[in-house]
C-alpha cells in the first residue's frame, strides 16, 4: 500500500522537469506553468472535499483502486491528447486521483498497522510511513522523468507510458489486501469532518502549517525547472528535476532522521530550517550557483517536510476515529491549495516587479507564515496541556 502511495504521488510530480519541453511544444511561459500544475490542485482539492471522506463510509480499497485507475487515465491522456488544453485536463484528472488517494491511503496505512499490532494504537509509525510514501513519491517522480527524459526516446510520452502501465498493476494488487472498514458495522454515514470536543483550533492550526510547507513544495515543483534553465541556463530535464528532487527528498530523510522527535521539537527544528533555506534559495539568484540553488531547496524541503508531518499527526489527533478520512481530505485540500495559489501569485507579481525581489517577498511571506501557525499550535498545545495536568492533579 505504502508502495501504491509513491508511485501515485510519483506520477503527480512527473511532468516537473519537463515543463520546458511542454511550454516549447505548446508555445506558452512561465505563468501557464503554474496554471498547468494549479490545474491538478484544483483537481485534488475537489476530491479531497467532495470525496475524500467516502473511505469512511465505503471502505478503504473501494477509493484506493478508482484512484490508481484514476491516475492512469490521466497518463493515457497525456499521451495521446497534446496542446494545452489536453494538459490542464489531464492534470485535474491527476488531481482527482491524487486526492482519492492521499486522504484514504493515510487512514488505510494506520488500519493496517492498527490491524497487525492492535497492541500499539497511537504508535507514529503508520504516520511516518505514510509521509514518508506521499513525500518520497512526490521527489521520485521529477528524478525518474528527468531520467527517462534525458535519456530514454519520446521524452513528453515515455515517462506517462511507463507510469501509466504501472499503476494499473498496482490496482490490481491493491484488491489482494485486506478491508479494514466494516461497512455493515458502519450504519448510517459518519460525519464528513467530525473532529473531537475542542478540537477545531488545534486542526486549524494544524491545516495553517500544511498551507505554508507544501507551498514551497509547489513553488520547486512548478517553477524549479522553469529558474534552472531561465536562471542558471541549464536545459538538461534531469538536472531540470534535481531541485524538485531535493526538496521532497530531503523532506523525507528529514522525517525519517528526526523521527523519535517529539511533535513540539520537530515543529520547532522545521520553523528553523524552513526560513534558513527560503533565504538561501533568495540568494541563489543573485549568485547563480547549481549548488547554492540545490543546497537551498533541500534545507527548505527538510524544513518544509518536518513541519508537514507534525500538521498531520496533529490532524488525525483532532480528528474522531469515524472521520479520520474526511478530515484528512479538508486538511489536503488546504495543503493543496497552499501548493498552487502562492506560486500563481509568485509568477504574476514576478513578471511586475522582477524575479529577484518577488522572491525575497515570497520567502519572508511563507516564512512568517509558517511562524504564527506553529506559534499559535504551540500556544495551544501549551493551554490544552496545562489543563490535563491540573484535571489529573
Amino acid at each position: 500500500m505504502a508502495f501504491a502511495f509513491a508511485i501515485l504521488m510519483a506520477f503527480g510530480t512527473l511532468p516537473t522537469p519537463l515543463w520546458p519541453l511542454f511550454a516549447a511544444r505548446d508555445d506558452f511561459g512561465s505563468t501557464m506553468v503554474t496554471v498547468a500544475f494549479a490545474a491538478m490542485v484544483v483537481g485534488a482539492a475537489a476530491s479531497f472535499l467532495l470525496l475524500g471522506h467516502l473511505s469512511d463510509r465505503f471502505g478503504r480499497r473501494h477509493i484506493i483502486v478508482p484512484a490508481l485507475l484514476t491516475s492512469a487515465t490521466a497518463a493515457l491522456l497525456l499521451v495521446v491528447w497534446h496542446g494545452t488544453a489536453g494538459l490542464l485536463v489531464a492534470r485535474m484528472v491527476t488531481g482527482l486521483g491524487t486526492g482519492l488517494m492521499a486522504s484514504t491511503a493515510t487512514a488505510y496505512l494506520s488500519d493496517l498497522y492498527l490491524r497487525s499490532h492492535p497492541e500499539r494504537a497511537g504508535s507514529p509509525v503508520p504516520g511516518l510511513v505514510a509521509a514518508v510514501a506521499n513525500l518520497g513519491g512526490l521527489a521520485l517522480g521529477p528524478l525518474a522523468a528527468g531520467a527517462l527524459a534525458q535519456w530514454a526516446p519520446a521524452p513528453l510520452t515515455t515517462p506517462f507510458a511507463l507510469f501509466g502501465v504501472v499503476l494499473v498493476v498496482l490496482s490490481v494488487l491493491v484488491l489482494t489486501g485486506p478491508e479494514t472498514v466494516n461497512r455493515q458495522a458502519a450504519g448510517a454515514a459518519p460525519a464528513r469532518f467530525g473532529l473531537r470536543p475542542g478540537g477545531g483550533t488545534a486542526f486549524a492550526a494544524a491545516a495553517g502549517i500544511g498551507f505554508f510547507s507544501f507551498a514551497v513544495m509547489g513553488f520547486f515543483s512548478s517553477l524549479g525547472a522553469v529558474m534552472v534553465r531561465g536562471v542558471l541556463g541549464i536545459s538538461s530535464p534531469f538536472i531540470a528535476g534535481l531541485a524538485p528532487f531535493a526538496v521532497f527528498a530531503a523532506s523525507a530523510v528529514a522525517q525519517l532522521a528526526l523521527a523519535r522527535l517529539s511533535a513540539p521539537r520537530m515543529l520547532m527544528t522545521g520553523t528553523v530550517l524552513f526560513p534558513v533555506g527560503l533565504a538561501l534559495t533568495a540568494l541563489s539568484l543573485f549568485h547563480p550557483a547549481l549548488a547554492l540553488f540545490l543546497t537551498a531547496a533541500a534545507i527548505t524541503g527538510a524544513g518544509a517536510g518536518l513541519l508537514f508531518k507534525a500538521s498531520v499527526g496533529q490532524s488525525v489527533a483532532a480528528a474522531l476515529p469515524s472521520s479520520r478520512a474526511g478530515v484528512l481530505a479538508v486538511f489536503f485540500a488546504i495543503a493543496y491549495a497552499g501548493m498552487g495559489l502562492p506560486s500563481i501569485g509568485f509568477s504574476l507579481v514576478s513578471h511586475q516587479l522582477g524575479l529577484r525581489p518577488s522572491m525575497i517577498g515570497f520567502a519572508v511571506a511563507l516564512s512568517l507564515g509558517a511562524l504564527a501557525s506553529v506559534i499559535i499550535s504551540r500556544r495551544l498545545e501549551a493551554r490544552t496541556g496545562g489543563r490535563h495536568r491540573a484535571m489529573t492533579a
